[in-house]
């Protein structure tokens, strides 16, 4: 039975769908402005794996899964405008960006992923709605003029109920507005006013403008999933505010509960320090994946619980490249059959996945399955390869070992020495050997392990892959 950590109610609590033929799945996506980053790829990976096992335990048909793409707010409107650009054009070439690091990593495209821009007229009614039932207000700019549209944080009685924040606390230190343009500092904006130079803006009931962040995740959720689904996720940094005032305004818009579940991965950290362009740690996953095999990158994200912080840094990733090698080395060489299964590794697997998608706890299980196969293989080949499927079948719910053994450890650049130089090599010490010329064989051996490349003698011959 699936239990979820809820951190609306900050505990963990078996996951009943409001509706088992189809569980809604929304995670907040990225800004499309620049190449993602580390902590973009922890948000794809953990919600792709949250993906992946409700349609293992629910069925494939019976999963929805949204992931927004933001692509206008005023990171996006800077960015184009300095490179002399539409915000379409520097959105789409982001958004081609953004799926290319998402495939490298394993992950699966969600079912919908709808865009801000495209979905104008329901935010657009939500502000409305909100308007009209007396939770949002229309401000004055500095001249008196009709200004920015705001919620009205002093309407909603359960503001604060995400996040354990305190209103009066929050009004306490909240930045004193320089202009008077909206009534309480907390209120937040819905519709900003178009401002000269920006050139991108939509009609709207209030004047030229365009929306706020956070009302657009809560016309696009609503719009996709309903008023009312199962999941919403999304990294650490967005619980406050950006996941309370969604639900704020999109329970004040729609007079029903917005969310059940609400889910939100850990930070990552770079050598134990915040992640920062100013200290200099910042990385792309882009220049991540120029040093690293994408899936040991995302077996270095699954290997620590979602909830908990993730430090990067060449060790660990060395260390999950190691491990992942032992994986596919367990595989290697089985002609991979079904047949009476592992049912204890089985249910090893999915109690671990059902506590919380406990990734950590389910790999070790694959650690298990992987002693088990190097175990059996000299004395039980049929039974090894009966295990090494059932590796295989739980790996895939990770998104993990879903290549040919060979290609992910013989893969990679090893001092340039190609697949055709490392067997001929290997073909000329296996000569040496035949002809009990030690020495060669040694200097051969020694040649290639200073070229990255390890030998593995067996009854069967001999093998390599890359260190």
């Amino acid at each position: 039975m699936l239990h979820i950590h809820n951190n609306l109610t900050k505990r963990k609590e078996i996951f009943t769908p409001i509706d088992p033929q189809n569980i809604r799945l929304y995670v907040c996506g990225m800004t499309v402005y620049d190449y993602c980053h580390l902590g973009h790829a922890r948000v794809l990976v953990v919600f792709d794996v949250v993906n992946r096992y409700l349609r293992k335990v629910f069925g494939d048909n019976h999963v929805t899964y949204v992931r927004n793409i933001t692509d206008v707010d005023d990171k996006i409107i800077a960015r184009a405008n300095k490179n002399g650009e539409t915000i379409g054009a520097l959105t789409n070439r982001f958004i081609k960006e953004m799926n290319r690091d998402a495939d490298a990593l394993g992950v699966l495209r969600p079912d919908a992923e709808p865009r801000a821009t495209l979905h104008m007229d329901e935010i657009i009614a939500m502000i409305q709605t909100l308007v009209d039932k007396g939770f949002a207000y229309q401000g004055r700019s500095a001249d008196g003029q009709p200004g920015d549209v705001y919620y009205d944080v002093s309407s909603f009685a359960g503001y604060g109920q995400l996040s354990g924040k305190n209103t009066d606390d929050l009004r306490a230190g909240a930045r004193v507005e320089v202009v008077a343009a909206k009534d309480d500092p907390l209120d937040f904006v819905l519709w900003k006013m178009a401002k000269s130079g920006e050139g991108t803006s939509w009609p709207s009931p209030w004047g030229e403008g365009r929306p706020g962040w956070h009302i657009e995740c809560s016309a696009m959720s609503v719009g996709c999933l309903g008023n009312h689904f199962d999941i919403h996720g999304g990294g650490l940094d967005l619980q406050f505010p950006h996941h309370e005032n969604e639900i704020a305004q999109s329970e004040a818009a729609t007079g029903e509960k917005f969310v059940n579940v609400w889910m939100h991965n850990g930070f990552v950290r770079v050598d134990e320090e915040k992640m920062s362009k100013s200290l200099g740690n910042f990385f792309t996953i882009r220049e991540v994946l120029a040093k690293y095999d994408p899936e040991v990158v995302r077996f270095f994200i699954l290997n620590s619980h979602y909830r908990s912080p993730l430090n990067y840094s060449d060790k660990h990733l060395d260390e999950a490249k190691a491990a992942l090698t032992t994986l596919y080395t367990a595989l290697r060489g089985l002609e991979l059959a079904e047949g009476a299964g592992a049912t204890e590794y089985e249910q090893l697997f999915n109690a671990a996945m059902d506590d919380d998608f406990s990734t950590s706890e389910a790999v070790a299980v694959l650690f298990e399955l992987a002693r088990e196969i190097n175990r059996l293989r000299e004395n039980d080949i049929t039974r090894a390869a009966q295990l090494g499927a059932v590796l295989k079948q739980q790996a895939a719910c990770l998104g993990l070992l879903g290549r040919e053994p060979d290609v992910f450890l013989q893969g990679g650049d090893a001092g340039g020495l190609s697949c055709e130089a490392i067997d001929s090599l290997i073909a000329q010490r296996l000569e040496a050997r035949a002809n009990k010329n030690w020495a060669e064989s040694d200097r051969i051996r020694d040649e290639l392990a200073a070229q990255g490349i390890v030998l593995e003698d067996s009854a069967g011959g001999t093998s390599w892959r890359r260190e």
